[in-house]
């Protein structure tokens, strides 16, 4: 990607740097503002939305902008930004609506948040660029074909997991091997975590304990490898994959054979392995003059080789999704037409008729990977959309939860993209089903 660096040099010499605002001022939502300010002078954050305008202002602060200027329409920001302010506001369709504005950068998590920001953004002719696995991996596909109609770039980001292993995807593929297996490099992995047991942990890393049960559950993983599934056609071999447990991920050349890809690539974890974080991608190749100078190379003896990036850089990367949507219109990692795996919502615990959902790292369920068609199948309830359902009947523990067990919370705008996808998919599901 160190064409990306050039270009944002040239629109920054020619005094015009991409204009991007930041929706989400929460800890990954400040990181990207201080990395944006500090380090990427060919982008200029000229805006960021938060429902408390007070964190927005914080955001801004903590990157070393103290005057901020509060807008409240979309004239306003505009005048802002021809005038070299920076400004906050409370209100995302301000951001989404302003001509000024080229992308937006979504980072809440919040599904229902993340879909309206989404959807206006795209509406209003932005490129939309999202660190909400929960919002692309319940509505991406839909989101994306909205897209590809106002001809804006829909994309998850660089730097985070499905961001690191799309890229090594597209690596492989380059160099003419064959990816047949990617995924994520787990540390860490208890169904049963929630925000009780993540609360230390997560007040010394300054995060929310919600947010860090999601990963220690394993809700984010399947949210996340849903999404690289989506992308490339990958499904898990399994409910829930794998996940083998290996000293290094190289392990996995030992456990997988040509033969479990012989109905198509494979999305899955490594659990427990060096180096402990990043992302794998698996490619194949059996030329013979190709696997020599492989083995010289110390890449093994083939035809399946490792290939893997020992870190993921969230808030640092990303600037290089805006980038590349915005000046070469290429996503990172984007739907690549309908959906192919799904994350569907399984009882943490023993749950009782009336109790409502408290959605991802919450006390009452956690997400797996699943196909999309098994999924539609059992009438799966989306993990991403499980917050605030109400159950109406009991459920046991380690159950799947349906949407005929569920009350939706009314008028819910993810809600609705949800079934305009599976309307707008549903012929392609049927042909290749």
């Amino acid at each position: 990607m160190l064409i990306v660096d050039t270009a944002l040099q040239k629109r920054l010499s020619a005094g015009n740097p991409v204009r991007v605002a930041l929706a989400g001022a929460g800890y990954m939502g400040r990181g990207i503002a201080l990395e944006i300010i500090s380090a990427i002078p060919g982008l200029r954050l000229v805006a960021i939305v938060n429902r408390n305008a007070a964190q927005a202002e914080r955001a801004y602060r903590e990157a070393g902008v103290q005057s901020v200027r509060s807008v409240a329409t979309a004239a306003e920001l505009d005048n802002a930004i021809a005038a070299g302010e920076y400004a906050v506001t409370d209100d995302p369709t301000v951001v989404c609506q302003a001509g000024a504005v080229e992308a937006v950068i979504e980072t809440t998590g919040d599904v229902e948040y993340g879909a309206l920001v989404a959807s206006e953004a795209i509406r209003n002719g932005k490129h939309i660029i999202l660190m909400n696995a929960e919002v692309d991996a319940a509505v991406g596909p839909i989101l994306k074909v909205y897209a590809d109609r106002n001809n804006v770039v829909y994309t998850y980001t660089d730097g985070d997991e499905p961001g690191v292993a799309m890229n090594l995807f597209r690596f492989v593929e380059s160099i003419g091997y064959k990816p047949v297996l990617m995924g994520q490099i787990k540390g860490f992995l208890d169904r049963y975590r929630n925000p009780d047991t993540q609360r230390e942990f997560a007040e010394k890393a300054k995060q929310k304990p919600s947010m860090v049960a999601s990963f220690a559950d394993g809700s984010k993983l399947a949210i996340e490898s849903a999404i690289i599934g989506n992308a490339t056609g990958f499904k898990p071999g399994k409910l829930g994959m794998y996940g083998h447990r290996c000293k290094h991920v190289k392990d996995l050349l030992k456990l997988f054979s040509v033969d479990d890809f012989a109905k198509g690539g494979l999305v899955d974890f490594v659990l427990e392995a060096e180096p402990h974080t990043g992302a794998f991608v698996m490619g194949y190749n059996d030329h013979p003059i190709k696997k020599q100078y492989m083995s010289y190379f110390k890449m093994g003896d083939g035809p399946l080789y490792m290939f893997y990036t020992p870190y993921h850089l969230p808030h640092l990367q990303l600037p290089a999704s805006v980038a590349r949507a915005v000046l070469f219109h290429d996503a990172t990692l984007t739907p690549r037409g309908a959906p192919v795996c799904d994350a569907v919502a399984t009882a943490k615990r023993d749950l009782k008729a009336g109790e409502t959902l408290d959605g991802m790292g919450g006390f009452t369920c956690y997400g797996l990977i699943d196909t999309y068609e098994r999924s539609a199948a059992a009438k799966s309830l989306p993990m991403s959309l499980s917050v605030d359902c109400r159950l109406k009947r009991d459920i046991g523990k380690d159950q799947p939860i349906s949407y005929t067990d569920v009350v939706l919370p009314a008028g819910r705008l993810c809600d609705q993209l949800r079934a305009e996808q599976t309307a707008h998919f549903a012929g392609q599901m049927a042909r290749s089903a």
